[in-house]
């Protein structure tokens, strides 16, 4: 739990949240604390122990301990960017999420956009900048119009995204989501029902989990409404059949066609019945106000069969291979 990113506190609540669920009888779990100053083992006292990087191993009291699995928590770099998961493949260690490749295919939103269009899937009209180049603000306009969102490529839970109304809010929405990342995403502000949901393995199956209607207080689902109950998340969403079908084969198709494990949640805008897609998170929020935990609770899965259920298929991914 933590790295490096803005995400930092969430990602430890998520971690706390899965450290408190996890069986006893069957694990015996620590709990990671990764920081640019340094990796370490927190103990429940409170204590701190350094990660010895090259085995992935901590002494703690004069006892060596190594992994037999990660529950991989962190939102941002460096665990749903790649960067851990082609770590831990060095080392021959197990992990809860998706592999290097995919981590770092779905946490750029363009890279992602740019698979998925291909096959088939809707997006919004999208413009692309990077840091130091012009900003043609009627380019811009003439490609995705207004309203627009301004998107940092690689962030989560909403930092560096701004909705542009009006051409003078442009600059500072630039700005913003240049202080996230170099490479920014400009796209079509969508009018439509926005919903999330969540694509797994469990007991070996993919699973598509019930979906989630958002409805937030402000313009869209942004950090206030993702964390500080500024939203309102209707779980299974308010939508008919056919358009439930819709999300729900599309949600599974992306999960397979990127060759995905573990937990992930993609988010669409329906419109005119039709699913757009946004972006897939690769390790979603995992705290008490979660949208992926709540779908999971309506499918009858609570935490500990959850989080049971990905370690189980990393172990037993590791001895297939």
């Amino acid at each position: 739990m933590g790295g490096y990113s803005s995400e930092y506190d969430i990602s430890v609540k998520s971690g706390h949240t899965v450290y408190e669920s996890l069986n006893r009888e069957l694990y015996r779990p620590y709990r990671i604390i990764i920081r640019r100053e340094g990796w370490v083992l927190l103990n429940d006292q409170g204590e701190e122990f350094p990660v010895n990087r090259h085995d992935f191993s901590v002494t703690v009291d004069g006892t060596h301990l190594l992994f037999d699995c990660v529950f991989n928590a962190i939102h941002g770099s460096p665990g749903e960017d790649g960067l851990l998961q082609a770590y831990l493949d060095l080392l021959d260690i197990p992990y809860t999420s998706c592999g290097f490749y995919q981590a770092a295919l779905t946490f750029n939103k363009r890279d992602l956009l740019s698979v998925l269009k291909p096959r088939g899937i809707h997006c919004a009209q999208s413009y692309q900048l990077d840091k130091g180049a012009e900003i043609r603000p009627d380019d811009i306009f003439a490609r995705v119009g207004l309203p627009c969102f301004v998107k940092a490529n690689r962030a989560g839970s909403s930092f560096g995204v701004t909705l542009v109304k009006k051409p003078e809010q442009l600059e500072a929405a630039i700005e913003a989501a240049f202080k996230e990342d170099e490479e920014i995403l400009i796209e079509t502000a969508l009018k439509g029902t926005e919903v999330s949901v969540g694509v797994l393995r469990y007991n070996g199956d993919i699973r598509v989990l019930p979906i989630t209607e958002i409805i937030p207080e402000g313009d869209f689902f942004d950090y206030q409404a993702k964390y500080e109950g500024k939203s309102r998340e209707i779980t299974p969403a308010r939508i008919e059949a056919s358009l439930q079908k819709k999300v729900e084969d599309t949600a599974r198709f992306i999960y397979e066609t990127l060759k995905m494990k573990g937990f992930s949640r993609s988010e669409f805008i329906l419109v005119d019945q039709t699913p757009y897609f946004l972006e897939m998170n690769t390790i979603p929020g995992l705290t008490a106000a979660s949208i992926l935990p709540e779908q999971a609770r309506v499918a009858g899965i609570p935490l500990p069969s959850l989080f049971d259920s990905a370690i189980e298929a990393a172990l037993k991914d590791k001895s297939e291979h």
